[in-house]
């Protein structure tokens, strides 16, 4: 017992940092309130559906809306990369909020049209609303243990919108009709707006100094070029669409079991459903104790086998019991998986794009659980409801299995050592930066070991370095007299900062660790982010007139 709350108490720790960090806690508490929302509308919209045309207009309907916000979310997203991500999300909270009151007062009125029309300018008004919020997760983040906890709690309101979004739909239905449910859907959508309001991220430099002549076509695309450019990105987007192509299927796999497999009649949907839930929860749990491991690549793949090969066993062996304990692993297995995908590219997309790489997921993911959907009565017809469940389970293990290696050599690449990292934050205007900025710094890092009496560099010499020193002490000669700098301490930020000669000469008093920053990395940091860039020439400044005082 003792060893499992040591093993929980850096996770706690995590999670408490998510909530005690107020923008990290409104961007999630507004997530939450979002997937209450769209949940609960899933049950409005399809009924309505329902009762003014049938199953057709169900079917036509959702397939109008999800591939609408499809086409666009890529589009929509870029504008999240050339604008404040947190503006980007209150227009789009805002717009989808309009449209919601236009859609409960279209039902409340008897204008189908108006609920259709409306119904479907909703979610592409949202679309950009998940990609802006994934690519704020981690300028938001202050350590990779806090970004994982955000997903984590992020995953853990999506699984809590699953149930609660559906059972409030189901009784605002029994008791008021769908008006009444899209108006409790705006409701949400208005508590989650009101939150992102009051977000204030990190300043970014602005990303309006993209080539003037570069068509927006290519800027649009460049979420889409990255991907094919960068190899752990095609792994992650290729077993995440894979297991999302196996999602989509089991939504229609999950009714054969219950009803043809196992003979457990329409409740026993239900029963599948919720043991599938039960197992997110879990699955919460444990993605708990992996944080902290570094070993969110290898766990993102297991997560994936672990997904599909419970459907292996069902289908092999079909029992009841099995297959209630078989779901509750997959449930587990989906939040294992949603939570290190996110995290992992979040921590590998470059932050300039991260929101049209995020885009061009939800388009992904939209698609393969369409599919899979598709997909599955075509199995069911040519090789039968057993088969059909084993093939589309083995998928996800063997896909796993294959990308194994490249997985372990993401988390073996993602590993920044906590010395650069630490060295890096002892830097108070680098300790603005967001996370993914941080670990991009400190990969880039250099080691450099002075000794005793040897010159950094000489008053006059070119700027090409940024050091901070972690151990030991340097002379910084002064015209009014050397100046000794202790660890933690830096030197070497003027000469880059305001482009001149080197403008006093560094010599190591003791044996003197430091690590060292070349310019471009250290510039491209430091002027890309408003606040660092800010607090960096309040030192420069100050420095500066010590410098020629």
């Amino acid at each position: 017992m003792g060893r499992l709350r040591s093993r929980l108490d850096e996770p706690l720790r995590a999670v408490g940092a998510v909530f005690a960090n107020p923008d990290l806690r409104r961007l999630e508490l507004a997530a939450a309130g979002s997937f209450v929302g769209l949940y609960a509308l899933t049950v409005g919209i399809a009924v309505y559906a329902f009762h003014h045309g049938g199953a057709t207009a169900v079917g036509v309907f959702l397939f109008i809306r999800l591939g609408a916000a499809a086409l666009v979310a890529p589009i929509a997203s870029s504008l999240a990369d050339r604008y404040p991500r947190e503006r980007v999300m209150l227009v789009s909270g805002v717009a989808r909020l309009a449209a919601m009151i236009g859609v409960a007062a279209a039902a409340a009125a008897g204008i189908p049209a108006g609920v259709y029309i409306l119904g479907t300018l909703s979610p592409i008004f949202g679309s950009v609303f998940r990609p802006a919020e994934s690519a704020l997760l981690p300028v938001l983040a202050r350590k990779p243990e806090e970004l994982t906890a955000a997903n984590l709690c992020s995953s853990t309101f999506d699984s809590i919108g699953a149930f609660a979004g559906p059972a409030i739909g189901a009784v605002l239905l029994a008791f008021g009709g769908p008006a009444t449910v899209f108006t409790f859907v705006a409701a949400t959508f208005a508590w989650s707006t009101a939150l992102v309001m009051r977000i204030r991220s990190p300043e970014r430099a602005s990303r309006t100094d993209e080539p003037h002549d570069q068509a927006p076509s290519t800027k649009m695309t460049a979420g889409l070029q990255a991907v094919a450019g960068e190899p752990r990105l095609r792994l992650l987007f290729g077993l995440y669409g894979a297991q999302m192509v196996v999602a989509g299927a089991y939504g229609v796999l999950v009714i054969v079991i219950a009803l043809e497999l196992l003979g457990m009649g329409n409740s026993g949907v239900g029963v599948l459903e919720a043991a599938s839930g039960v197992g997110s929860v879990l699955g919460a749990g444990l993605t708990l104790l992996l944080i902290g491991r570094g070993r969110l690549a290898v766990d993102f793949g297991v997560g994936v086998a672990a997904w599909g090969a419970p459907l292996v066993l069902i289908g092999a062996f079909p029992r009841i019991w099995l297959a209630v304990l078989a779901l509750g692993v997959v449930g587990l297995a989906n939040t294992v998986v949603d939570v290190s995908a996110m995290t992992l590219l979040q921590r590998t997309t470059p932050d300039e794009i991260a929101a049209r790489v995020f885009g061009l997921l939800q388009s992904v993911l939209v698609g393969a659980l369409a599919l899979g959907a598709l997909a599955a009565p075509l199995l069911v017809h040519l090789v039968g409801t057993r088969w059909a469940v084993v093939s589309t389970g083995a998928l996800l293990p063997v896909v796993s299995a294959l990308g194994y290696r490249q997985l372990v050599a993401i988390d073996e690449g993602a590993r920044v050592p906590a010395e650069q990292l630490a060295a890096l934050r002892s830097v108070a205007f680098l300790a603005f930066l967001p996370l993914s900025e941080q670990e991009a710094l400190a990969a880039a890092m250099s080691k450099v070991d002075v000794s005793a009496g040897a010159t950094l560099f000489e008053q006059g010499d070119e700027g090409d370095r940024f050091y901070i020193l972690t151990e030991g002490e340097l002379v910084v000669d002064l015209p009014e007299g050397p100046k000794v700098e202790s660890a933690p301490s830096y030197v070497g930020e003027i000469a880059l900062l305001r482009d001149v000669p080197r403008t006093a000469t560094v010599r190591a008093q003791s044996d003197a660790v430091l690590w060292a920053l070349e310019r471009d990395d250290f510039l491209g940091a430091v002027s890309g982010h408003g606040r660092s860039s800010t607090a960096a020439e309040a030192v420069v400044a100050s420095r500066a007139l010590a410098s020629t005082a």
